[in-house]
């Protein structure tokens, strides 16, 4: 019998004698990557239109609220308390849109098994991404509010005088804006977790936020007894409990609790509205749908890691 020949080359292999920064230098590049990704940066001229697109179309309130603050006078605009209320729908639709790229791609791709090796854990990886898109919302909530606080200031006869009497705007839309923030980023992030089809996870959230206003919408609506009776007058088909159905409509309670951390005094009192219940379930509520999307975020994560 011939015996098989073997041959030993030398490759030139040597090992790694640098730092070893371990998982924080992991999760801080995987943050990095996750800004990068939804800024369009690094990528090609059309990955950055649609991020463009939705800074300028979210600025653009602002931009008009500051420029009638600054050329009219004796009329009643609306403020930093109204301006989520209008934004609040380009939000959700940039949310919904570039959520998806941040974690689709990398589950259909499969380098997300790449990821998950030591030192990293699927923990970090969720948390990574989370953040990075938390920041971008966070951008977004607040460079319109900063700009339109800066229109109305230099917009008054005295801006010294505007910035003592309504100072207070300004933590209000800073945590008003960390609420809103913080929904954007959650819900379209745990739906993303659950499909590799970048357009069936922005499908899937938008239907979500609207199946739930358009339930919460149906139990709650205002029959009338007459054409006599005004809406004020009226009653809700579910009656005393429609206060408790509004809380299905998860958007609706975000902008609720807007108008509380501003103490707005005209919040609706209509029949059945949600500013009949105490001002503490409302926020329990949001509190507890939040942590729910984020553990089953987590949670899908673990499983898809296990």
């Amino acid at each position: 019998m011939t015996e098989s020949a073997g041959e030993l080359f030398d490759l030139g292999y040597r090992r790694y004698d640098g730092p070893r920064e371990g998982r924080i230098r992991a999760r801080k590049a995987l943050y990095t990557n996750g800004v990068r990704i939804l800024l369009g940066l690094g990528r090609g001229s059309s990955s950055k239109v649609l991020p463009l697109i939705f800074f300028i179309v979210v600025m653009a309130p602002a931009v008009i609220l500051a420029f009638i603050a600054s050329v009219a006078e004796d009329i009643d605009i609306p403020t930093h308390s109204d301006y989520y209320q209008i934004v609040s729908v380009l939000l959700t639709l940039f949310a919904a849109i570039m959520a998806p790229e941040l974690l689709c791609p990398d589950r259909r791709s499969g380098v997300l098994g790449l990821y998950l090796v030591r030192p990293m854990t699927s923990t970090d990886y969720v948390a990574a991404r989370w953040l990075a898109f938390f920041s971008i919302t966070l951008l977004l909530v607040y460079s319109g509010q900063i700009l339109l606080l800066v229109g109305l200031t230099l917009g008054a006869d005295n801006p010294l005088d505007y910035l003592k009497d309504n100072w207070l705007d300004i933590p209000r839309f800073l945590g008003a804006g960390l609420v809103i923030a913080i929904f954007a980023t959650t819900l379209p992030l745990t739906v993303s977790a659950f499909t590799t089809r970048r357009a069936y996870a922005t499908a899937f959230a938008i239907g979500i936020i609207f199946l739930s206003s358009l339930v919460s919408g149906i139990l709650t609506e205002c029959d009338d007894h007459g054409p006599g009776d005004s809406f004020e007058q009226c009653e809700p088909l579910t009656r005393d409990y429609a206060k408790w159905f509004r809380l299905i409509n998860i958007t609706g309670v975000t902008l609720h609790l807007n108008d509380i951390i501003f103490d707005e005094d005209d919040i609706s009192s209509s029949p059945g509205h949600i500013s009949e219940l105490n001002n503490s379930i409302p926020i329990g509520w949001y509190a507890l749908v939040m942590l729910a999307l984020g553990f089953v975020l987590w949670w899908r994560y673990r499983r898809i890691a296990a």
